[in-house]
């Protein structure tokens, strides 16, 4: 590294003052600050050495001004002037040689910077000015040049997003990388729809979200706003504002936005304007689908970043009871409508939920209720619209849960009810929707029928009997259904498959004789019993 190079400046960050004053150049006339101590972070554009007695006339603003002391007014009129013209101009510090002129700052000149606010520093040894310049000079067009690439490096990266077709997701993900700060895209209604945290948790970034975006007024132009100090910039769609995405402050306490920060957020809102006509599903689906996704498969990394997540989109997360649905459509083609339907279905009855695509063919809902308000019709309400648009539509519901975190374990039972649950199963009569209880023997094979240990026991139990109908054209296999459906009633069973009992007598010995079975004892019924159950869903499927 360079000694001349102050120690703590950074690429990303402007020249300050209190960086020259760290140079060995200037180091070495032993400065002192006289006044502006707490002004010492202002960034120094130039430097600029005079012995005029109006020197602001020839400065644009930000400049470190160094002098010998030798043009100062002799009255203290003189020096105020001198000092107004200065802080009028907007320099950035005057740095006062003593040795030729003056041995102490005059009186007059330290309480004219005091009023002024301008930073005034001395040098008690002689120092070469124009090396000062040189040193500084050459930092100053070496951090242009870094920020030139910088910027070079921005434009490349959000063209080659753009010219991809790069969602959304893609491309807040890479301003948050960039710029090493969390990134939020929000629509007009201030929810959060996408959150790439960067230093800060989910919770810390969106924790009462809608309430802090309101206090952070909107603007046409990217700049820093509200209580917080975020970076925001409009984000359009068809000529229109259609949201914002706001850069968020670093938790600690650290260099403010600068210009690479402006310009990344401006490229960053560019990007997302092209990315909202490329891809014409409402953003707000998307965040709920993968609201829903993270919940169902418990991606967050707290309960409390889950619960910040799912408010800052609008969703009540101290709401006293939730309950998960999934809606089995059969044909992906009817999913957008079906889901369009479902939501202002939703919003009309007024209830907060989060509705999105789990899978090609599946829906998820997630609703989020009040104590005293029942799930039961809200449900047969929104399955009354599913079976409207799509007679063969399945509706699934899980387990009622009393925490947003718990919500998985009620999308876990609900997917339980959907495998159980083949396409043309009847209804119960009293409801248009499928729930845990349902779930008998038949489903439960049915949604275990592609387990190999169902499939070997089923042969297990029943291929001698199979093969002994096959080979010898009988149908032994109908006649210990009627047994079995008949509870081992053997006049039952005999009336149902219209025989003699002495024939229903000799079929049951002959069934003993070929499975090796007790057909008294009810133990062995009820394996034969699941064996052909299990049996009857395998042809079924």
């Amino acid at each position: 590294m360079n000694d001349n190079h102050p120690a703590d400046h950074g690429p990303a960050r402007a020249l300050t003052v209190a960086d020259v004053l760290a140079l060995p150049v200037l180091a070495a006339g032993r400065p002192q600050v006289v006044t502006g101590v707490a002004d010492l972070d202002r960034p120094v554009r130039w430097v600029h050495i005079t012995e005029l007695t109006d020197p602001a006339s020839f400065l644009k603003g930000g400049e470190l001004v160094l002098t010998t002391g030798m043009p100062l007014p002799e009255d203290a009129a003189g020096v105020r002037r001198y000092v107004d013209e200065l802080a009028g101009i907007g320099a950035a510090a005057l740095v006062i040689e003593l040795v030729r002129r003056y041995h102490r700052p005059p009186d007059a000149l330290v309480d004219a910077c005091r009023q002024r606010g301008l930073p005034l520093v001395t040098l008690a040894k002689d120092v070469n000015f124009l090396e000062v310049t040189q040193v500084v000079h050459t930092l100053l067009l070496g951090n242009q040049a870094d920020a030139m690439r910088r910027a070079q490096r921005i434009h490349e990266a959000f063209t080659a997003l753009t010219l991809r077709g790069a969602g959304p997701e893609d491309v807040v993900r890479a301003a948050a990388e960039m710029c090493g700060r969390t990134v939020v895209l929000e629509n007009l209604v201030h929810q959060a729809l996408i959150c790439e945290p960067s230093g800060l948790t989910v919770e810390e970034a969106l924790t009462d979200w809608e309430q802090r975006s309101r206090a952070t007024g909107p603007g046409d132009n990217t700049a820093i706003r509200g209580p917080e100090g975020w970076l925001t910039a409009s984000v359009e769609y068809q000529g229109e504002r259609w949201g914002r995405v706001a850069m968020l402050p670093a938790r600690t306490a650290g260099p403010t936005f600068g210009p690479e920060d402006i310009t990344l957020l401006e490229r960053t809102a560019m990007a997302l304007t092209v990315a909202r006509l490329i891809h014409p599903t409402p953003w707000e689906r998307t965040a709920h689908r993968n609201a829903l996704l993270d919940l169902v498969e418990q991606r967050h990394r707290s309960a409390q970043d889950a619960r910040a997540r799912c408010a800052a989109l609008g969703l009540p997360t101290d709401r006293s009871h939730f309950v998960a649905a999934l809606v089995d459509l059969r044909a992906e083609k009817r999913r957008a409508e079906t889901e369009s339907r479902l939501l202002q279905e939703l919003r009309t009855a007024g209830v907060p939920a989060l509705v999105g695509e789990l899978a090609p063919d599946r829906l998820g809902i997630l609703l989020a209720l009040r104590t005293s308000q029942p799930w039961r019709p809200i449900v047969e309400r929104l399955s009354g619209t599913v079976l409207g648009l799509a007679p063969e539509a399945v509706v699934s519901v899980g387990s009622e849960v009393t925490d947003l975190t718990d919500t998985a374990r009620s999308f876990r039972a609900a997917a339980r009810v959907a495998e159980a649950t083949p396409s043309g199963q009847p209804l119960p009569p009293d409801r248009s929707f499928h729930e845990l209880s349902d779930i008998g023997l038949r489903r439960l094979l049915y949604a275990l029928r592609e387990d190999a240990r169902i499939q070997e026991y089923t042969e297990r139990q029943l291929r001698r009997l199979i093969d002994h109908d096959t080979q010898h054209g009988t149908d032994l296999l109908t006649t210990l259904r009627h047994y079995l459906d008949a509870a081992g009633n053997k006049t039952t069973a005999a009336r149902r498959g219209g025989l003699s009992r002495e024939t229903m007598y000799q079929r049951l010995r002959t069934i003993e004789r070929l499975l090796a079975r007790d057909l008294e004892s009810g133990d062995q019924r009820t394996e034969l019993h699941v064996a052909l159950t299990a049996l009857d869903v395998l042809r079924a499927d």
